[in-house]
């Protein structure tokens, strides 16, 4: 068995970072392997985090070792970490890498690490080319990269975008696993009685933090094409000023048509939201991979994605869901569409395609790049 250590946000740091990096954490506990988070003192200064706050009000998961060490923007701390990191000497490191900010952090932890000889490292790219840029980006991704001994992304577009940096090092494409730590699916009738909805209306919902690249905008101007009677649930905290948002709700007149729920969603609310769905929408200007479509797989709830990034292959038309063009004519013909076809067409297939996106998988890639794993995975 290996001794495994992940480099990544936890608890009591909030999202979904977090919630992954606990979900995959437990998995390595089940399979009889030591496994321990080291996770941020400080992950951003305030002028990076747009939200209300980083931190979580749930209770802290139960038998996982969660060190919070790392100060993002310390540089004496990045050595100290690394070299209690190299002393511990564990098999395997899985650093988590979503933003070029904490490339100086972790890379330099890394190459601490790296003096001990011994320990392999893996990273998980959610991003490579990050979906709002500043300067510097090019610079802390390299620098970062250059510390890790191999890959995995979780869509094709990232596999690209690190292949634009590196183009030698193993690195594997792995879907998403499915988070099944929300709990198990509820009714649609249940899940609005909990949230005091009505059960009579047609609901959409997009679920998740809002930023520019997530398309929120589109779908409000997107809702007064839409035919059929639709009301739109907007479930998550704003990371922008919302003022445009609400602006455009006032001037399109849909304020009836709108429900906001524009807080940060607790762990033990999100199911709710997306079992409340008659269908989950995601119309994205751009993506990578998105967290919320392993959930809707979870939670067998169809979705409507717009043709951007690896949306179209994780949702494939006509199966999982619908997919439409970033635009607002586009997307308010999915809607009526969806409607028109009907859910039921479209949960055998989640059903059965939810099968792939096991924890397992990924943790036998990970093992495999790292050499401690030579058999078929």
């Amino acid at each position: 068995m290996a001794s495994i250590v992940i480099l990544g946000p936890a608890h009591p740091l909030r999202g979904g970072l977090a919630t992954f990096d606990q979900r995959l954490c437990k998995q390595f506990l089940s399979e009889g392997h030591s496994c321990t988070i080291y996770s941020f003192s400080l992950q951003y200064p305030s002028f990076l985090f747009p939200g209300t706050t980083q931190y979580s009000s749930d209770p802290a998961p139960e038998d996982i070792t969660i060190r919070s060490v790392i100060n993002s923007v310390n540089p004496l701390n990045w050595i100290k970490t690394g070299n209690r990191l190299r002393k511990e000497n564990p098999d395997l490191i899985i650093v988590r890498y979503w933003l070029p900010f904490m490339g100086p952090a972790l890379g330099t932890i890394l190459r601490r690490v790296k003096k001990n000889k011994h320990t392999q490292i893996v990273a998980i790219t959610d991003n490579v080319i990050p979906h709002e840029k500043r300067p510097g980006d090019k610079l802390f991704t390299t620098y970062f990269l250059k510390s890790c001994d191999a890959f995995v992304t979780m869509s094709e577009k990232v596999m690209n975008d690190l292949r634009k940096f590196e183009q030698t090092k193993p690195a594997v494409q792995v879907l998403h696993p499915l988070y099944d730590n929300f709990g198990t699916p509820v009714s649609i009738e249940e899940a609005r009685k909990k949230l005091n909805l009505s059960t009579d209306e047609k609901i959409i919902v997009f679920f998740g933090f809002i930023r520019k690249y997530k398309g929120l905008d589109l779908l409000l101007e997107a809702l007064p094409k839409v035919n059929t009677p639709v009301r739109l649930l907007i479930a998550g905290e704003f990371y922008e000023d919302e003022k445009p948002y609400l602006d455009l709700i006032q001037q399109h007149g849909i304020s009836e048509n709108i429900l906001l729920h524009t807080h940060f969603i607790p762990d033990g609310e999100v199911r709710n939201y997306i079992c409340a769905a008659d269908v989950v929408i995601q119309p994205y200007r751009n993506a990578t991979q998105s967290g919320v479509t392993p959930l809707c797989y979870y939670f067998e709830k169809p979705m409507i994605v717009t043709n951007v990034g690896s949306l179209p292959v994780l949702v494939p038309d006509m199966k999982a869901g619908l997919v439409c063009a970033p635009v607002p004519a586009s997307i308010a013909m999915a809607i009526d569409k969806y409607f028109s076809i009907g859910k039921d067409h479209f949960i055998p297939y989640l059903q059965e395609e939810k099968k792939k996106y096991s924890w397992e998988k990924l943790t036998k890639t990970l093992l495999h790049l790292a050499g401690l794993l030579f058999k078929d995975y």
